[in-house]
């Protein structure tokens, strides 16, 4: 079996060309105005922690201090952004694309910690939840399930009302898995 990559390596992948286009405009300021932009929609897209920390580094702020109060995923594409900035070399490959194999185990794995008592787990996975409502469609429905999930339900046919195919097909997948774990 194929290693996964592990989660760092996902958020790295998934907002690699977003990383690119930080530390580009933060190396050419005519691309400035661009970047605003960018920011702006992230935003309006549920991301206003990290479009203020953003904002942030290209008024030249780059203590750590900045990074208070945000989540994980934010905090990686902070830290790659500065990274980025002072070894361009560090940068992440756009060439790698999320692995979406990736995604069942992993929600599993943070499902089944939540369920047995794991406090950081559940954080986790609250706050991927959110964001999966604040994403629409699918994944809004799979963020809307995710504590019917840690509480054990696991009737596929209820849990997947609504659902388009992406969404019934990623959702079996984390039910398996779930039952792989359950069989050890």
């Amino acid at each position: 079996m194929a290693k996964l990559p592990d989660a760092v390596e996902q958020v790295l992948r998934m907002h690699a060309p977003f990383i690119h286009a930080v530390v580009n405009a933060l190396r050419d300021r005519a691309q400035l105005p661009q970047l605003m932009q960018t920011l702006t929609a992230a935003e309006q897209q549920g991301w206003p922690d990290l479009a203020r920390v953003l904002r942030l580094i290209v008024d030249g702020k780059r203590d750590d201090s900045i990074k208070l109060g945000l989540d994980d995923e934010d905090r990686i594409i902070v830290d790659a952004v500065l990274r980025g900035l002072l070894d361009p070399a560090s940068l992440p490959a756009l060439d790698q694309q999320p692995d979406p194999g990736a995604a069942a185990p992993g929600l599993a794995a943070m499902i089944a910690a939540s369920a047995h008592g794991d406090a950081q787990a559940l954080a986790v996975l609250a706050n991927m939840a959110e964001q999966m409502l604040r994403a629409g469609g699918d994944m809004a429905r799979l963020g809307g399930i995710m504590r019917r999930l840690v509480n054990g339900e696991r009737d596929f046919e209820i849990l997947s009302r609504g659902m388009g195919a992406l969404g019934r097909t990623l959702l079996l997948d984390i039910l398996n898995e779930l039952g792989k774990q359950t069989l050890h």
